[in-house]
């Protein structure tokens, strides 16, 4: 078994470090089983020193010229030679329970996709709350987020991977695919819960409540076309860091 660890990188020198070692840590959950594994991080057009730090981290670099999330996955993917692959955000931390905990699905067969409930760093109130909400949610409706995500990579590629007509939710636009797919084969969509991925507040700390709001707002009211256009996720996209 060969599992790839993909990592979407846009001007992330400061997460990237402590995130790439988070990874190699976690890692020795696939080592203990004799499972071999690779890290690629996907430098999307970067104007910092993500590529370097990744390089001296021991990461494969590949880069991807355009500035959308759903593409650096792709491009990672593209260059993964894994069974299985792992998608991870550049501001997420996993442990080794998380990757045991992927580890057990894969090896009970019937998983072809899944994700991770979130909790975040340093958790205000009112972040717990929204972490809490997610999880619910991901958990019912088997939607995974997009800081972490493992699929078989045949399944990934069979589906067509993450769109580019999206910005932003490209995560549930996969999962909605994933799903079916899943009902297909008669296979399963599974969200770990039991150690979940611990991700970055800084959307919180770096937007305001309005800015985030006003996102939403317009996102509802325009019945999601916000999320084809890069301007329109500013949260994303506008390079606050």
């Amino acid at each position: 078994m060969r599992i790839s660890v993909i990592v979407p990188a846009f001007n992330e020198e400061a997460e990237l470090g402590a995130t790439l070692h988070s990874i190699r840590a976690a890692m020795a959950a696939f080592d203990g089983l004799g499972w071999s594994s690779e890290l690629i991080v996907c430098d999307n057009n970067s104007s910092d020193r993500t590529a370097g730090i990744a390089r001296a981290a021991g990461a494969t670099v590949v880069f991807e010229p355009v500035n959308q999330i759903g593409r650096a996955r792709n491009t990672g993917a593209a260059r993964a030679t894994g069974d299985w692959l792992i998608f991870v955000d550049a501001d997420s931390h996993p442990g080794v329970p998380l990757f045991e905990d992927v580890a057990a699905e894969i090896q009970r067969g019937r998983c072809v996709a899944g994700g991770s409930t979130v909790t975040f760093q340093n958790p205000r109130p009112a972040l717990r709350a929204v972490s809490l909400a997610w999880s619910a949610v991901s958990r019912l409706n088997r939607w995974a987020a997009g800081s972490f995500i493992f699929c078989r990579a045949t399944v990934f590629r069979e589906v067509g991977g993450f769109s580019h007509d999206l910005f932003a939710g490209e995560e549930i636009d996969l999962f909605r695919r994933l799903k079916r797919s899943a009902r297909g084969s008669g296979r399963a969509i599974t969200i770990v819960h039991r150690h979940p991925i611990r991700t970055s507040d800084r959307k919180m700390r770096l937007y305001t409540w309005r800015e985030i709001l006003v996102f939403m707002l317009r996102t509802l009211a325009a019945r999601g076309q916000t999320l084809r256009s890069r301007q329109a996720c500013y949260v994303w996209y506008d390079g606050r860091r």
